[in-house]
């Protein structure tokens, strides 16, 4: 019977509109009590670890609703391990990892993989299912199968899908199975052989642009078949201002539709990308100030529900290369936080804003477990120092793969430790 007390941080809790001092008090993996630090008088008996959290600010672990963990198939790039150690240092306890993977996850034996190599993990790792066999967008995958060996949710990301069909019949199942289709919004004509944002910037460069109607027009789709079918809807990586006005249309409406935007698409404009590197090379690409700032109005009014970091881990040879040959994607589970607190800091966002998007909300979304820290929930929980920056250095990442656009940069919000059902994963010195 694991005992752990949290004492004096200042509790961040959106699901309960928490905002003060308090101690946690966990038994057996979950909070067993919740008191106000001020007015409590309970001693604390032998065999109890103790944290002291005072001038530290304790949150509900991060749920992150879009990771790549590679594994199985691309281990070179990240595994289960590395990933979920990746997680933990970034406050996250919870994954859900895409079914991109080699085999791809279109059948419970994967799953059923992925999650035996996922035990003892320091996150938990909830798989995605693809919606079609072989992401080859032809026929759906038997999704009740998948969602009986521990799927949570259903996606071709990586690849849209393109037949209009094949995705009303997965929105059509979602209802059946109760779990949400997740919508890579992507229309390939437009996209052509485009590299980065169409704009100004891939002018200068001479780079291929992609324009957001590649996104927008299968945003629109994706909302369309949703209210046509009353599934369930989630929508990825929302990168421009189309897309955010679509989804607050159809959520007015009614449609059944959550979405996500990055920490990269909130944080960074397509400007990134002078200098050709490489790290600020993703899909969808960064876009213009006007997109990002409507992204960040999104998640203010709650129209993009989660932040999600779309962790993407490749190895060098295939991000030290000509910008156009460069493969898309970043790694994102060890700085998000801290990126978003950067928002947080220059008042684009609220400290609770935050944590809504990052933990409250995916929670809510996919029917995981945790997004709160309730008497009886889970002790999952990350304790962070709102006051202390720390230096992005390749060296000392937990992912295999380091392609990331902050290296070298100094970040403010420093995760110090992360609690998964009553056990610390992770602690920095």
């Amino acid at each position: 019977m694991n005992r752990l007390v949290i004492k004096g941080g200042r509790l961040v809790d959106p699901a309960q509109n928490l905002d003060g001092l308090y101690n946690i008090y966990v038994m057996s993996g979950r909070i067993a009590s919740i008191k106000k630090a001020e007015a409590d008088t309970s001693e604390v008996g032998n065999g109890v670890e103790v944290i002291d959290a005072s001038g530290l600010t304790v949150i509900p672990g991060l749920i992150d609703a879009h990771v790549h963990l590679r594994e199985p198939g691309y281990e070179y790039k990240e595994d289960i391990r590395t990933g979920t150690l990746a997680a933990a240092a970034g406050g996250f306890t919870a994954v859900m990892c895409m079914a991109n993977t080699k085999p791809v996850n279109d059948n419970e034996s994967v799953t059923r993989y992925i999650l035996n190599k996922a035990e003892g993990a320091a996150a938990r790792v909830y798989p995605v299912g693809a919606v079609s066999v072989g992401l080859k967008g032809e026929c759906l995958t038997e999704m009740a199968e998948l969602k009986a060996a521990g799927c949570v949710a259903f996606s071709d990301d990586g690849v849209p899908v393109a037949n209009s069909g094949l995705m009303r019949r997965a929105l059509e199942y979602s209802q059946v199975v109760n779990l949400p289709v997740i919508s890579h919004a992507e229309e390939h004509e437009l996209v052509g052989a485009g590299v980065m944002n169409e704009g100004d910037v891939a002018t200068r460069l001479g780079l291929k642009g992609i324009p957001n109607a590649a996104e927008d027009t299968m945003v629109a789709r994706d909302i369309a078949l949703a209210e046509l079918t009353g599934g369930r809807l989630h929508i990825a990586h929302v990168s421009t201002r189309g897309a955010v006005e679509l989804i607050k249309c159809a959520k007015a409406r009614g449609v059944r539709v959550t979405a996500e935007a990055t920490p990269h698409h909130l944080a960074l404009t397509d400007e990134a990308v002078e200098g050709y590197d490489t790290n600020a090379k993703m899909n969808p690409p960064l876009r213009s100030r006007v997109d990002v700032e409507a992204l960040r109005q999104g998640i203010k009014d709650g129209v993009i529900d989660c932040i999600a970091t779309d962790h993407a881990p490749h190895s060098s040879m295939e991000k030290d290369i000509e910008f156009d040959k460069a493969s898309n994607g970043i790694i994102g589970l060890e700085t998000a936080f801290s990126v978003i607190y950067g928002l947080v800091e220059n008042g684009m966002l609220t400290l609770n804003e935050a944590v809504r998007a990052m933990s409250t909300n995916p929670a809510k979304a996919f029917g995981i477990e945790g997004g709160r820290l309730s008497v009886g929930s889970p002790a999952n929980m990350a304790i962070i120092d709102l006051g202390r920056s720390w230096t992005v250095d390749p060296r000392q990442l937990n992912s295999k793969s380091k392609n990331s656009p902050w290296l070298g940069r100094e970040l403010k919000g420093t995760v110090v430790k992360t609690v998964l059902a009553g056990n610390i994963v992770y602690s920095r010195a």
